[in-house]
Parts: C-alpha cells; structure tokens; sequence
C-alpha cells in the first residue's frame, strides 16, 4: 500500500524520526531509544515512512538501519509553495488597506 506522504509528516512522532534521521542512519532499536513510546509504536511509524518513501530501510546482517530520504518532501514543499505566494498576496493587500486607513486617520 503506497501512503501519502502527507499522512505521514501529519504526525508529530514521525517528523522527529525524519529530523532523527535526516543526517545519520540508525537501527530501529537505536531510533526506538529516543522516544517515550514502545518499539513496536516506533516500528509502525517507521513503516509508514517507508511506505511513502520518506524512510530507506536496508538490512545489513540481522539489523534493519533506517535512514532519511527527504526527495519526497519536495512533494510537500512545492504544494505549500502555492499557498505561500496566495496568502503572501492577500496579506499584502491587506497590509496596504491598513497603511491606508491608517494614513486616512492622521
């Protein structure tokens, strides 16, 4: 099943797995270490990372490492781009209302 990479970062805990392993690659066990939740909780936020393609997973031996792979977010950046150029507009207009009415009252 392929997951939505907004599914995904929709949730606190999985965010910090990606901050945790944007610049090192960990065990599961050693990803498990930094939260306050059961290993298994940590598994299946780690699953579903992997499934949108936000988490690699290689076996090397009898350890699953897990590693960041941020190029999916790019899917993320590039729909709040949109949004950020609307409300950038509109806050705009409404800063030049407010100099305006404001430049009325003196």
């Amino acid at each position: 099943m392929q997951r939505d990479v907004f599914q995904a970062i929709a949730d606190p805990t999985r965010r910090a797995i990606i901050d945790l392993l944007a610049n090192k690659s960990l065990p599961v066990n050693g990803v498990a270490k930094n939260f306050d939740i059961s290993r298994p909780a940590v598994s299946k936020h780690i699953k579903i990372l992997n499934e949108c393609g936000l988490v690699v997973i290689r076996k090397k031996g009898r350890k699953r490492f897990c590693r960041a792979d941020p190029r999916k977010l790019q899917e993320v950046a590039e729909w709040t781009a949109k949004y950020q150029k609307f409300w950038s507009k509109k806050l705009d207009a409404l800063e030049a209302l407010l100099v305006e009415e404001d430049d009325n009252q003196e």
